[in-house]
């Protein structure tokens, strides 16, 4: 890891708080929901999921059955929890993703991780947060973003983040959180693992 990098991890705050024990959750092969809400309801917690290839998970219209690479870290929690900026920056894009299987309310910040620029996308929040994170708002380490969404208003998802970073400014509220297989050389360069901003959490 470079310096950069580095001086990026350690003055970071964490995007969510995580209990002293939590699981990776690597659904490559089987993604139950049920069993999903019945881990979070139990209070356990669970990270993972960049670069893996999700088979039997994104079925909605959008995906053509062809998308399922995911180019972010999900970190799975009950629905109100609490999302965090982790770096100085300020609130770009804010948007209802409303679509079934969509990242419902979303909002991306950029900001400056050590001395490099990225842009950070929270998916998959409370209605609620696109009032706590407006356009232009500036943010700093440890500031309240907003709050995990329910089923109903979070895509029709297991209470989640998406959190996502591009080196690129995606000019919206929005970035491909899956890609196809013959696609992630090119997106992994673009999206790159968040793990180089925000810390080895798996």
């Amino acid at each position: 890891m470079s310096d950069t990098m580095l001086k990026a991890v350690n003055s970071r705050h964490p995007v969510m708080i995580l209990p002293e024990k939590y699981e990776v959750f690597d659904l490559s092969e089987t993604y139950d929901p049920d069993l999903i809400e019945k881990f979070i309801i139990s209070g356990k917690r669970a990270v993972g999921g960049y670069l893996e290839n999700r088979k039997n998970m994104y079925l909605a219209p959008q995906y053509q059955n062809k998308r399922n690479v995911h180019m972010g870290i999900d970190f799975w929690a009950p629905a109100g929890e609490p999302v965090y900026a982790a770096f100085t920056g300020e609130v770009v894009y804010t948007r209802n993703n409303a679509e079934t299987g969509n990242y419902g309310p979303t909002i991306v910040l950029r900001q400056i991780a050590g001395e490099m620029e990225m842009f950070a996308l929270y998916g998959h929040l409370s209605v609620d947060s696109l009032t706590q994170s407006s356009v232009g708002q500036k943010v700093n380490p440890g500031d309240i973003i907003g709050w995990l969404g329910n089923y109903d208003e979070n895509g029709k998802w297991p209470p989640h983040l998406h959190y996502q970073v591009s080196f690129e400014d995606p000019g919206e509220a929005d970035m491909p959180g899956v890609v196809s297989p013959d696609d992630v050389k090119k997106a992994a360069k673009l999206y790159p693992d968040p793990r180089i901003f925000i810390g080895d959490i798996y």
